[in-house]
């Protein structure tokens, strides 16, 4: 069997050396990948160890890592933004990802209208949201974490099925708790 990108970084256990492959990845074609795609991957990883989530967590954080890697730098092409999932996914094909893996990625937003989702896409949807709220951007400062989970609930996900969504909810609680 010939070694794929995707069997490469898929079989690499160590969270360290996955963000290394994650560099060079990006070094090499220019994918995105920066702090903020970290700090999600972070998140995720510790929301699956604190609520024992019955998910493959090797393929969640890996997802998490890749799962952005055609966002665009700058936001200013709307098209670009709702079809930046889909070109990921395509992308992550030719890597030799699974096509489960690739709609797990291609899930991480709700503009390609995939259906029915793959649960491990609704940990890459919350950590993706709430993550990005609680960052600084050029635009704005970060929101504080209470507000980021009222924002994602009652605007981001209202009216939408996320499988995690309580628990993500918890586990936010749960993590202010022990921090504050």
């Amino acid at each position: 069997m010939e070694e794929t990108f995707a069997s490469y970084i898929l079989s690499e256990k160590d969270w360290i050396r996955k963000m290394e492959i994650m560099y060079y990845l990006e070094r090499k074609t220019n994918i995105f990948f920066d702090k903020s795609v970290v700090f999600k991957t972070e998140l995720a990883k510790l929301f699956i160890e604190q609520k024992k989530i019955d998910v493959d967590k090797n393929l969640v954080v890996t997802a998490c890592l890749l799962c952005n890697c055609k966002k665009p730098k700058q936001f200013t092409d709307l098209d670009k933004v709702r079809l930046y999932a889909k070109e990921g996914a395509e992308y992550l094909a030719q890597l030799g990802f699974s096509r489960r893996f690739c709609k797990i990625c291609e899930e991480v937003n709700r503009y390609s209208g995939s259906e029915p989702r793959e649960k491990e896409s609704d940990i890459l949807e919350l950590v993706d949201q709430y993550g990005g709220m609680l960052l600084d951007r050029p635009e704005r400062i970060g929101f504080k974490p209470d507000e980021a989970l009222v924002l994602l609930e009652y605007r981001n996900l209202k009216d939408k099925n996320n499988v995690y969504l309580e628990d993500f909810k918890e586990f936010v609680n749960e993590m202010q708790e022990v921090y504050i």
